[in-house]
């Protein structure tokens, strides 16, 4: 609350108690503050893996990372380092026995603050294949046995595809008050993609205290034309949603454009058996992914400041997790505007499907890649991402915006770490590749203790004496306060005005007549006016003293 109180006004005596949940002087834009922002994980000294597949999330004392080749756990606090073990040790202190020839891939993690939980998986493959993909292969999960994710896991192995033994490729990962829920890309060899695959656990069963997967369902492999490519089960909390999971309906298979998202939902996720609600496709602006000059497929290539394009942004599927709050389902993903690498959010009401709003963030001078979204319930939404251009390096950004009277307003970049040299693995700098792999996605979550704090994983690169250039993951801290409501007030003759920015125009003005607790407020009920960008009341002057108040 913001407390102002002002003189008497020709016997009117009045007092404004602007609603607000900061006190920051920014007008309409969402003051950003960097807590902890440190440099958690390096190639070739905390892991041999490539990419990171940069992924962690944020409980409610602990920062876990869990990237390609390690798994590592911060205090939030301060940012000690408190744990780190290999992603294969990780699965093997969880129970799971695997092969000496197996190799894990994808890392996702997730906490649950109901459950105050954690849940992770990733997929395993057989490391000596010349094309594994031609392999069946297996979904591991696992559930922490309580909010400290340094404790004790509980593992699952199951296979990814038991009908046919396709290959489970990019498997994504959502957790609801319900379910578990666990995706991905099914595969008989590299270049012959079948399908999306799912899978519905109850969320219960694995919370029991022999937590259990046997009341799982296996929805099959799904055409592509009808569940649409590489399904984001969606993140949700506060029981505003469940089941929900959307994708594109083509991520960029060639370079035209494409222009719709698909959602349907899981029934019964709590129970057995699980089923699926038809889809809807959600029209949308169209996006586009251009052909690559290296890749079969069409593909984004951010430019570097030695003037190679030889990085690989992926498509325009939603490579970072979806999440919903308040019935709201925030997603993003990439597109192509004017020759450069842009990023389309979106915010979509979870009850119908219906698109609420969207946008495109870009620059002339930029590409933007591998971008991951979250929202609170105050309205801030955060988007971080990657960035690169002929003047700069791969760097680590951030941008926040604000959610007022059903529009979103993003405020300038936040740079959080930046590189220092153009970036090439070295299977480029071996000739064994004419491009380099980087993401293959990023995480920004919200703390479960306070809604205004966000925390992102990025990736950016670091020189290095024996591999040239290498990649390193940053985790940083968002310190947010959203944007004042500023309640004006001016007399003129027997007329007192209020006024405030059109942009809060869900906000109720309230008065009351003294501060006494509890205080009783009540609605004013004069009819607003719109003019310049403000709205407006006008209420007769009076001797009473009067408070007044936005709520939302």
């Amino acid at each position: 609350m913001k407390f102002v109180s002002l003189a008497s006004l020709a016997g009117l005596i009045v007092s404004l108690i602007a609603f607000s949940p900061s006190l920051q002087p920014a007008r309409g834009q969402v003051s950003v503050t960097l807590g902890q922002n440190f440099t958690s994980s390096t190639f070739g000294t905390d892991t041999s893996g490539t990419p990171a597949d940069s992924n962690g999330a944020i409980g409610s004392q602990h920062f876990a990372e869990f990237i390609n080749g390690s798994f590592a756990v911060y205090n939030k606090t301060n940012g000690q380092s408190l744990k780190r073990i290999s992603d294969l040790k990780f699965w093997s202190n969880a129970g799971l026995n695997l092969s000496a020839t197996d190799g894990v891939a994808d890392p996702r993690i997730v906490f649950d603050p109901a459950s105050q939980r954690w849940f992770a998986s990733m997929v395993d493959f057989d490391a000596n294949a010349t094309d594994p993909t031609l392999e069946a292969n297996d979904f591991l999960l696992a559930v922490s046995a309580t909010a400290d994710p340094r404790g004790t896991w509980k593992g699952f192995l199951f296979e990814a595809d038991p009908d046919t033994g396709a290959f489970a490729d990019f498997p994504t990962l959502g957790v609801d008050s319900n379910g578990v829920y666990l995706s991905a890309e099914m595969y008989h060899g590299e270049s012959n993609p079948l399908g999306s695959g799912l899978v519905s656990i109850p969320k219960a069963d694995l919370l029991a205290a022999t937590p259990t997967i046997a009341n799982r369902t296996w929805f099959g492999v799904m055409d592509y034309s009808l569940r649409g490519q590489v399904l984001q089960p969606v993140n949700c909390w506060d029981g505003s949603s469940s089941g929900k999971l959307i994708a594109t309906s083509d991520y960029g298979n060639d370079s035209d454009p494409h222009s719709n998202i698909v959602s349907f939902a899981v029934l019964n996720a709590g129970g057995t058996p699980a089923t699926l609600t038809a889809s809807t496709f959600i029209p949308t602006a169209p996006w586009v992914v251009p052909d690559s000059p290296y890749l079969p497929a069409p593909a984004f290539h951010p430019i570097q400041p030695d003037g190679s394009d030889t990085l690989v942004g992926n498509e325009a599927r939603f490579s970072g997790r979806v999440s919903c709050v308040n019935g709201l389902i925030h997603a993003v993903h990439c597109t192509e505007v004017n020759g450069r690498v842009a990023i389309r959010w979106y915010r979509i009401r979870a009850s119908d499907n219906s698109l609420l709003e969207s946008g495109t963030i870009s620059d002339p001078d930029l590409d933007f890649f591998y971008p991951s979204i979250a929202a609170n319930s105050n309205g801030v939404v955060m988007i971080c991402f990657n960035a690169s251009g002929l003047s700069t390096y791969i760097s680590c950004y951030a941008v926040a915006g604000q959610t007022a009277n059903n529009t979103t307003t993003f405020g300038s970049r936040v740079l959080l770490q930046a590189s220092t040299v153009s970036y090439h693995d070295f299977y480029e700098q071996l000739g064994l590749n004419d491009t380099s792999r980087w993401g293959d996605y990023s995480a920004t979550t919200v703390d479960p203790t306070n809604p205004n704090h966000f925390w992102t994983i990025q990736m950016f690169a670091l020189p290095d004496p024996t591999f040239d250039t290498v990649w390193a993951t940053q985790i940083t801290e968002l310190i947010t306060a959203p944007a004042v409501v500023n309640l004006a007030l001016t007399k003129t003759g027997t007329n007192v005005t209020l006024a405030w920015p059109t942009q809060f125009a869900d906000y109720q003005l309230q008065s009351a007549t003294n501060l006494a607790v509890p205080i009783f407020w009540s609605d004013v009920s004069q009819t607003r006016a719109t003019n310049g960008g403000q709205l407006s009341v006008v209420l007769p002057a009076s001797a009473q003293r009067q408070f007044f108040r936005l709520k939302k």
